[in-house]
């Protein structure tokens, strides 16, 4: 079925599979910020939800920040946001509710505001206040476009001198070589030679539970992200070494057949005791839960492995979605959930 062109032709009209082929082109896009305060910044809120907050995910694993940080998906934001907080209003739309909500919080709070957005409320905010603007690339959906989201972020911190300037630069070059690899995952691409559509096919009709070290535990939840709205599928994940003291004992019970499909997201550059904890949970935990799949992170740094990961999984989720018979594009309930939520 998935080397049948025809058949994703007509379940992919929106060609969310060629979206995916270029998703590395994203780390390219150039944003010019500019920091109009010179207070100093003893932490860093972004406030964000589902693949806008996505993106701030990833700066836990690269390049990290020497301050405080916290990712808020709420209409709240944290009691000790001040004037030395740099709040990052961050919406793929520029209309999403909670975060601006969180945005009005923290101008009262008299925070040092950036939004980020391809356009919406947030710009007409940012614009009335005075406050900076990054402006993401239009006409994506949110998910699939963490990777333009990414960049802005970090091109945010390194005006901020938050992380070093050279840090987009760094992200620029993973280019290139992310690309060659999108390459063997493309729709013309036979299944016995694709990943990408190996890794669906072994996962149709279960329930995906994905998990990953600290590091790449950001890439574990974009799997997610992309099983729940391009694979209209329920799936979970979690992060070692957490999993151990708890999630662990859950599959000790009930028979082997269950119905789920263990992923396991390894990197060589994880905690040495992070890894001698998947070989020992796998071992531990054979017979009593489907045999994990263990998908090895490639490249040579952290952020290599974490690209190739979050794009592998945007491939995998739009392979099941044609497996499971959908279109991978549209978010339709999420629309008329937004929809009632207005009225």
């Amino acid at each position: 079925m998935l080397d049948d062109q025809k058949y994703i032709a007509q379940k992919d009209p929106q060609d969310a599979l060629g979206v995916a082929t270029h998703e590395p082109e994203q780390l390219l896009d150039k944003f010019e910020v500019t920091n109009k305060s010179n207070r100093p910044i003893s932490n860093i809120v972004i406030a964000g939800m589902g693949g806008s907050a996505l993106s701030a995910e990833f700066i836990n694993t690269w390049p990290g920040v020497s301050v405080p940080y916290e990712i808020c998906r709420s209409y709240e934001i944290p009691a000790y946001t001040s004037e030395n907080t740099l709040f990052i209003a961050s919406s793929y739309s520029g209309n999403t509710e909670e975060t601006i909500s969180a945005f009005g919080l923290a101008r009262k709070k008299n925070a040092q505001i950036v939004c980020v957005a391809s356009g919406g409320k947030l710009k007409e905010l940012a614009d009335s206040n005075s406050f900076p603007f990054v402006k993401l690339r239009d006409g994506f959906q949110p998910r699939m476009a963490a990777l333009a989201s990414y960049k802005a972020l970090v091109s945010v911190l390194a005006a901020y001198n938050l992380i070093p300037k050279e840090s987009t630069q760094e992200l620029e070059s993973c280019t290139d070589r992310l690309l060659e690899t999108t390459n063997s995952w493309r729709a013309d691409v036979h299944t016995n030679k694709n990943l990408a559509k190996q890794l669906a096919e072994q996962l149709v009709g279960k329930t995906p539970v994905v998990y990953a070290g600290p590091k790449m535990f950001p890439a574990a939840y974009k799997w997610k992200i992309s099983f729940n709205e391009n694979s209209k599928n329920i799936a979970f994940c979690n992060k070692l070494p957490e999993f151990n003291h708890n999630e662990f004992l859950g599959w000790t019970s009930h028979p082997i057949e269950k119905p789920f499909g263990v992923i396991d997201l390894f990197s060589s550059l994880e905690n040495e005791r992070v890894k001698f904890r998947f070989d020992i949970s796998d071992r531990m935990l054979s017979g009593m839960r489907p045999k994990a799949i263990r998908v090895e992170a490639k490249g040579n740094t952290e952020l290599e492995h974490l690209l190739w990961l979050v794009v592998l999984g945007e491939f995998v989720s739009i392979y099941l979605a044609l497996l499971n018979g959908v279109n991978p594009t549209p978010v339709d309930i999420i629309e008329k959930f937004k929809t009632k939520l207005n009225r």
